[in-house]
């Protein structure tokens, strides 16, 4: 059977990062400097629609700027996850690469972020660097916060500050995998993290771009993750999107854990072919293991995918909720699992292993 080309890729640059996250421990566990992939070594991966490269801190990379270059040559569009640090780094690059994204990673107001990124001065050369990029016409610059017990309040003030100041805004909840080498992300007061979700899905529905009514029903989706719920819309990791390594070797997702399973799909140094890895009999046991995985995550970088694939689900129910908006109703949080022929093992939370 074909294999479809993946349309989104992830590539992690590096593990090294000065931030010190309560609910991220990369930082305890770098990558080497020297044995980090090059961008040369990157020309053998595919094009598709989208790119985003993150890290670690991908800034920390000196040859950062030859990657987004390389990266360009694959994708349209090219978004950069960074937590900031390197403000004058930023900018040099957004000069040479003025249709580059940044996302940079903001965990609260001032104090509530420095507390959660362990160094202090964050939050002030987020909104620097931001206010920075704006002024130079860069359009594709906002903020992401990764939602925990402590910040869920925090994150309706950013996103009011963040429509004031015309930038994006997203949104993720704390998770456990190999990537965050973290086993004890756990949301445990769920009534209140998952009401000011709520809240924020109303003030989306509220507006009037159709894409901030498509970001309430992922939210609506990490309501539905933090609950514990079975996965709103399959898990096509590896199939549509592949994360690659800073030492190369090709995963479905960032999700993984090893008490679960945990397989990559094959190495750009080993195999420097790309079509070979993506169609090889490897990946396609990673893609079964995909199609039975337990975990329920809901993370952008696979529900994004899908959400387009079936957008029949998130657009119904987006005008539904528009529409209750704009009768003064309340949101409708309906968390209904869509039945797409998905393998019905998949995000059912079986804790056997």
């Amino acid at each position: 059977m074909a294999v479809a080309n993946p349309t989104d890729m992830c590539i992690i640059v590096t593990y090294r990062c000065p931030m010190r996250c309560q609910m991220c421990n990369i930082w305890q566990n770098p990558t080497i400097k020297e044995k980090e992939l090059t961008p040369k070594e990157l020309e053998v991966l595919p094009n598709v629609k989208f790119i985003n490269i993150t890290g670690g801190e991908p800034f920390v990379r000196e040859d950062l700027e030859e990657i987004v270059e390389v990266a360009f040559r694959k994708s349209p569009r090219v978004v950069i996850s960074t937590s900031g640090w390197y403000e004058d780094r930023i900018i040099k690059l957004a000069k040479r690469f003025p249709n580059i994204g940044i996302r940079i990673s903001i965990e609260g107001l001032s104090r509530k972020n420095d507390e959660l990124r362990g160094r202090e001065g964050g939050f002030d050369k987020g909104l620097r660097i931001l206010l920075r990029l704006r002024e130079m016409g860069v359009k594709d610059i906002g903020f992401g916060i990764t939602v925990s017990n402590h910040n869920s309040e925090d994150m309706l003030s950013l996103y009011r500050l963040a429509k004031q100041l015309g930038l994006e805004f997203a949104t993720a909840a704390f998770h456990n995998s190999y990537y965050f080498h973290k086993g004890d992300n756990k949301i445990t007061n769920k009534d209140e993290v998952c009401g000011n979700f709520e809240k924020l899905i109303e003030l989306q529905l509220k507006e009037k771009h159709p894409k901030s009514w498509f970001r309430a029903y992922f939210n609506m989706g990490l309501i539905n993750y933090i609950e514990g719920g079975r996965r709103m819309l399959p898990c096509e990791a590896g199939s549509a999107n592949f994360f690659v390594e800073p030492y190369g070797d090709v995963y479905p997702c960032n999700g993984l854990e090893e008490k679960y399973w945990k397989e990559s799909m094959g190495n750009i140094r080993t195999t420097p072919d790309f079509k070979q890895i993506w169609e090889s009999e490897q990946a396609e046991r990673v893609r079964a293991k995909v199609r039975k995985c337990p975990k329920n995550c809901w993370m952008v970088g696979t529900a994004s995918p899908v959400m387009h694939k079936y957008i029949k689900y998130p657009l119904r129910w987006a005008l539904k909720n528009k529409l209750r908006s704009l009768q003064g109703k309340p949101v409708c949080l309906d968390k209904t699992w869509c039945d797409v022929g998905q393998d019905p093992c998949q995000g059912d939370l079986r804790e056997k292993f």
